[in-house]
């Protein structure tokens, strides 16, 4: 097998090697997840890239598959013989961004999908080949904060727009304090930027809907054709092309992660990640006289005068509302799962 990468370029540094002494004394190896594919995981460790399989055992003690390894995650393996190893252990996650499971055809199942994990840096991204979405962008920032990572908003293609700086400026207000680039993989405007967000061993994950330029924008940050892009039109638009999320190590020591687009981007449980995304509503909400103004004709509420002299954009409370009615029925939902598995005697999550 092949030298790969040594830990500390993944990532790895003194809360990993603490939080792997018990594998390690058991004399198993350290690895990251690389690429998910069906039932199987390829892994860089130290020794190089190997391809790894869960037993058994580990997938029937896991709560739900948002438990079984994700690109991102740090596993200990059996020690890997002919590129070939098992996973043992999943090592507790720092960080994870998740979304609730598009159902299978016939199932009502409400389920947990973890994207990756252990990302540093979420960049949120749309294409100024494009209108910006505000509304979509307001969801992807609540994935993004709840997450436990940095989000960082990237407007690709802007090679495409007259005036990037005055889109920039105009996604700031959506954004708070997220920092916003606009970025061309073409002229290579902005890649800097991007870059110093993911200095050595920090890893960053690119979110965003289909074709617009994630991949792309992975191979003019590694400086070759690393992924697979779609043709772009000549109004810029792309096509989807990645299938998979894949961990992508960069020349100047970072790490990226590509993930597919998301046609929808339906919520997890994110309360905390709504009150950063929303920052400006929290503090409105905060100054209302009441502690619990329901904001629907109470004397002294700051959100209705907000919103009648304009400092509050109606588009942007009636999007906080439908995020936060969202989560309120996805909260209902799993109340009801675990109401139902404790009537049964069967604790734990997964599948409804």
């Amino acid at each position: 097998m092949s030298s790969g990468p040594d830990l500390a370029s993944l990532g790895w540094g003194a809360g990993w090697d603490a939080a792997f002494r018990p594998h390690r004394e058991a004399g198993l190896t350290p690895g990251r997840v690389v690429v998910q594919h069906r039932g199987e995981w390829d892994v860089f460790t130290e020794e190089g890239e190997v391809r790894a399989r869960v037993p058994g055992r580990l997938r029937h003690e896991a709560a739900s598959t948002a438990d079984l390894p994700v690109v991102g995650d740090w596993v200990a393996l059996e020690e890997p013989r002919r590129g070939r190893a098992t996973i043992l252990a999943v090592l507790p996650r720092q960080t994870s961004f998740s979304r609730r499971a598009a159902h299978d055809p016939g199932s009502q199942a409400t389920r947990e999908q973890v994207v990756a994990a252990n990302v540093d840096v979420v960049f949120v991204t749309a294409s100024l080949a494009d209108d910006v979405n505000a509304r979509l962008l307001e969801r992807y920032l609540t994935l993004a904060w709840e997450s436990g990572a940095r989000p960082v908003i990237l407007l690709t293609k802007a090679d495409l727009e007259p005036d990037p700086d005055r889109v920039a400026s105009e996604v700031e207000a959506i954004g708070g304090t997220v920092p916003v680039h606009a970025v061309s993989a073409r002229t290579g405007l902005g890649l800097d930027a991007v870059r110093a967000h993911v200095p050595a061993g920090i890893t960053g994950a690119l979110l965003g809907p289909s074709g617009v330029g994630k991949s792309t924008l992975v191979n003019a940050l590694v400086g070759e054709e690393r992924l697979a892009t779609g043709s772009v039109a000549e109004d810029g638009s792309g096509r989807h092309t990645t299938t998979r999320r894949e961990l992508v190590l960069l020349p100047g020591g970072g790490i990226v992660v590509d993930n597919p687009g998301m046609r929808e981007l339906h919520l997890w449980v994110a309360d905390e990640g709504l009150e950063d995304a929303f920052e400006d509503i929290a503090a409105l909400a905060a100054e209302c006289r009441f502690s619990d103004c329901r904001h629907e004709g109470e004397p002294g509420c700051a959100i209705e005068a907000a919103l009648a002299d304009g400092r509050l954009a109606p588009e942007r409370w009636q999007s906080y509302r439908d995020l936060q009615r969202e989560l309120a029925e996805l909260e209902e939902k799993l109340e009801r799962r675990e109401r139902s598995r404790a009537r049964r005697g069967r604790p734990g999550a997964g599948s409804a």
